[in-house]
């Protein structure tokens, strides 16, 4: 496949590179400051915000897909930067043609009970509120959005440096636990599970979870 890829450089997005040119894809990375990209077979660079719905556009088509691991952490207005940055995501593709996108948001917008949300939880930590109600946000985007074959990931609450052993369990909407404890997933299986979604579309136009 020919993958555009957002946020290369990045704690998920460098997994996601490094899975997709293992796996003999060709991948076309967005990013601000492509000289931050050592060469690679397989890999192409090229200048674009993540953010600029016409710079990426220009840079996806002719792609058959676009993996979008945008993250802006740390800045002050995250949130509306975080929404722009799907909105670009959804738009660039419509004005390329390319219909499947795969957005890696959040853990914080899965249920732990009925009408209950992870981000609304009491034990959710403050810090990371603000990330994760804007995750929710881009998943309603996407969610009104018929036009393209999006999936969105959300990994377990626990995401962490590990690795890859391409077994774990997929879900829905719902935090999967483990002895009664959110669960949890390395980096390098949340790539695998993304490439695995891109080859074998299982969630189009839905949002799906994994942990082990």
């Amino acid at each position: 496949m020919k993958i555009a890829l957002i946020g290369a450089t990045g704690f998920v997005g460098s997994k996601v590179l490094a899975e997709a040119l293992q796996r003999g894809h060709h991948v076309t990375a967005l990013a601000r400051t492509p000289s931050k990209l050592a060469p690679r077979a397989g890999l192409a660079v090229v200048a674009a915000d993540g953010a600029d719905a016409s710079a990426i556009a220009q840079a996806v088509a002719g792609h058959d897909a676009l993996v979008s691991t945008y993250n802006v952490r740390g800045q002050a207005d995250f949130a509306a930067q975080y929404l722009r940055g799907a909105r670009a995501a959804i738009e660039g593709c419509k004005r390329a043609g390319v219909q499947r996108l795969l957005w890696v948001g959040g853990a914080g917008s899965l249920f732990v009970a009925p009408g209950v949300q992870l981000v609304d939880t009491p034990q959710f930590p403050a810090e990371y509120k603000t990330e994760a109600r804007a995750a929710r946000d881009a998943l309603g985007l996407f969610r009104d959005e018929a036009g393209l074959e999006w999936s969105f990931v959300s990994p377990a609450p626990m995401l962490v440096p590990g690795e890859r052993t391409g077994r774990f369990r997929l879900g829905g909407d719902e935090v999967l636990m483990d002895a009664g404890q959110p669960g949890r997933i390395s980096v390098e299986d949340l790539a695998v599970a993304i490439l695995d979604e891109l080859e074998s579309p299982q969630h189009v136009r839905r949002r799906f979870t994994l942990a082990y």
